[in-house]
C-alpha cells in the first residue's frame, strides 16, 4: 500500500451488469476481483454515471434514431445508448456486493443534460473538468490504477485523461470488462500502448 497510488473504480453499477439496461458481458465478474484489490490501496475512488432523464446520450431522446447509432452534437460524435444510470434509480446504484466502504472519493459524471461523460476527469466536450485530478494531486498521488466498466469506453477515457493530467497509469485488465462496439476494445488498447499506459493483472498488485 503506497501513499502515492490510487485505485479508480469506474462505473461498476447495476445498469452495466448482465441484467442491466446497458449490459456489459460478464460485467458482474469484476466485482470479486475489485473487492480483492481494494484493501491494497489507501486511496480508492469510485465513479458513477449519473444521468438526468432525457440525457443527450439516450437514443430515446432522439426520435427516429437507432440504438448505438452515431449523431453529431455540439462537441462532436455521440453514440446513442439505451437509457441507463438515470439519477436516483436502481440502475444507477453500485453493483450488489461491491465494497464501497473504503472509498475516499466519489465522482458522479454525465450529470449535465447536454454533455455525455465517459471519463472521470473530463466530460465529452473535452472542456468541463471534474474535481478528480485536483483531489488526487492534493493527496500526493502520482500513479493511478484504473478498473471497472466498460474497458473500451469509461475505463479507457479515464485512463487516457489521467495520462494527460500527468499521472502514471495502469489498467487492471482482469478487473474490467468491455462492450467492444466496432473494434473499440482493440482501438483502446492500441491507444494505451501509444500513450504509455501499462496493462496489468490484479495478481501483479502488491
Amino acid at each position: 500500500m503506497q501513499d502515492n497510488q490510487a485505485l479508480i473504480v469506474v462505473d461498476v453499477q447495476k445498469d452495466f451488469l448482465e441484467t442491466g439496461a446497458l449490459p456489459v458481458k460478464e460485467g458482474s465478474q469484476v466485482v470479486p476481483v475489485i473487492n480483492r484489490i481494494i484493501p491494497k490501496f489507501k486511496n480508492v475512488v469510485f465513479t458513477q454515471d449519473w444521468h438526468p432523464e432525457g440525457h443527450i446520450s439516450f437514443a430515446s431522446s432522439h426520435p427516429g434514431e437507432a440504438l448505438y447509432s452515431m449523431i453529431d452534437v455540439s462537441y462532436g460524435q455521440q453514440v446513442l445508448w439505451p437509457d441507463h444510470c438515470v439519477q436516483d434509480t436502481a440502475g444507477a446504484e453500485f453493483a450488489e456486493g461491491l465494497n464501497t466502504e473504503n472509498g475516499v472519493c466519489f465522482v458522479k459524471k454525465g450529470a449535465h443534460p447536454n454533455i455525455d461523460s465517459y471519463s472521470a476527469f473530463l466530460e465529452a466536450d473535452r472542456k468541463t473538468k471534474t474535481d478528480l485530478a485536483v483531489w488526487l494531486k492534493s493527496q500526493g498521488i502520482t500513479e493511478v490504477f484504473v478498473c471497472g466498466l466498460a474497458t473500451d469506453f469509461c475505463v479507457s477515457w479515464t485512463a487516457l485523461d489521467a495520462v494527460d493530467e500527468g499521472f502514471k497509469v495502469y489498467v487492471i485488465e482482469d478487473a474490467c470488462r468491455g462492450i467492444d462496439v466496432n473494434g473499440s476494445l482493440e482501438a483502446a488498447r492500441a491507444e494505451w500502448k501509444k500513450r504509455g499506459i501499462k496493462r496489468i493483472d490484479s495478481s501483479e498488485i502488491n
